[in-house]
């Protein structure tokens, strides 16, 4: 427990290390309440990052944030801040319905563009942002849909665990308790591109990719829950979604954002297909066959807590009848605060254990703009499937995909 409370202290107050020459100065458009966690907080242990400037459509709540955060300098515009040359990076953490349009802004303004989940409203969106020509030049802007969870160590050490050739079925599970959302939030504002899938369900959504190595084929069902009073009614605020992979393997998903009070870890479950398993030890008529379920518990934020669970169940068959002739369970637990924790292959990889999922994506996000390698990185070709998932669900739940927004 001493060693859990100094780990959650320090990604909250973490070292501060002398900014370097060169350091890339970020602007932050609208004085969002994730700003500090996607942003702010892990820019301190970054000696290459500044938070430089913010703006806000309301100039004395943007002098409130930056005041409370420590950012030297307050725009009176979200243009101010695309106009200044001092400004290296945008950081987008508006409502999901204005990200297109600022992403598109801030690109054809010469500035990397680290952008919040999800990436824009629709798939739509997501092939014209991703593929603005801009982003092909040599030495052009960097575009990071901030998906922040993918850059974490535990997943990616769960990932390395899992064949997907073997999987049989994945599911994904995440929550919000009631009490930290309300009809009125923006979460479930159509015209705001709301709705409990484009908000924890991209989590869930983006699980299920990464575990399956592949884009679902279909959405099978996608069953919400959704306020009935003609004005929240086309924003789900709790779903169920089920997708055929290839192979014919499932994934799930479900999330709320009205759930219980008490907050649950939310949690990955991979069960593979039932394998044999050579043992010389056994007569020829009998067979060990091992089926293996792992549940990686915390995906989303697993610097606050997480743990991998191993379960093999084997079962010694006849060969001819099937009978169960014996029957047992092997358990084994795994955590990955750290690359180096993680081991093997992941070993020499940068990171400390204090360091959030944030900050290991600000890294190789600074990486990719400076031009050294980058270990993990979500492609162009991989925001849009993301989207296009999405819309797919969105369809099958007969609300819609959210709308796109137009701007001049």
């Amino acid at each position: 427990m001493t060693a859990m409370a100094s780990r959650v202290y320090q990604s909250f107050n973490p070292p501060q290390p002398a900014k370097r020459e060169g350091a890339l100065k970020f602007g932050i458009l609208g004085a969002a309440g994730t700003a500090p966690l996607s942003l702010i907080i892990p820019a301190k242990s970054h000696s290459e990052v500044i938070v430089q400037a913010v703006a806000a459509r309301d100039r004395k709540r943007a002098e409130d944030f930056a005041k409370a955060h420590g950012i030297p300098e307050v725009k009176d515009s979200y243009e101010d801040i695309l106009n200044d040359p001092n400004i290296d990076c945008i950081f987008v953490p508006l409502p999901n319905a204005f990200h297109y349009e600022w992403a598109v802004r801030s690109i054809r303004a010469g500035k990397h563009v680290l952008l919040e989940k999800p990436s824009v409203s629709n798939a739509t969106e997501a092939e014209s942002l991703f593929n603005l020509p801009e982003l092909s030049q040599p030495n052009g802007p960097v575009l990071l849909e901030a998906l922040h969870m993918r850059f974490y160590p535990a997943l990616s050490y769960f990932r390395s665990l899992i064949d997907p050739a073997n999987i049989a079925h994945v599911n994904a599970v995440s929550m919000i308790p009631w009490w930290m959302t309300g009809k009125n939030d923006i979460h479930f504002n159509y015209n705001l591109s709301g709705g409990s899938m484009m908000s924890m369900g991209t989590y869930n959504f983006a699980a299920l990719r990464v575990l399956f190595g592949a884009e679902p084929e279909e959405c099978l069902s996608c069953d919400v829950h959704s306020y009935t009073d003609g004005i929240h009614d086309k924003c789900d605020y709790e779903f169920q979604a089920r997708f055929r992979f290839p192979n014919g393997a499932i994934g799930e998903a479900s999330s709320t954002m009205n759930g219980p009070t008490y907050w649950t870890p939310s949690h990955v479950t991979v069960t593979n297909k039932e394998t044999i398993v050579p043992d010389k030890r056994l007569p020829e008529s009998h067979v060990l066959v091992q089926k293996r379920e792992l549940t990686l518990h915390g995906f989303i934020h697993g610097v606050i807590w997480h743990r991998i669970d191993i379960k093999d169940v084997f079962e010694v068959r006849n060969r001819d009848t099937g009978k169960i002739v014996k029957r047992y369970e092997e358990k084994s637990q795994k955590k990955a605060y750290s690359f180096q924790e993680a081991g093997g292959a992941f070993a020499d990889l940068p990171g400390e254990p204090f360091w959030m999922s944030y900050r290991h994506q600000l890294e190789q996000f600074v990486n990719r703009i400076k031009g050294r390698e980058t270990q993990h990185w979500i492609s162009a070709s991989d925001s849009i499937a993301q989207m296009k998932m999405m819309d797919m669900a969105y369809e099958k739940s007969g609300l819609g995909p959210r709308p796109s927004k137009t701007f001049n």
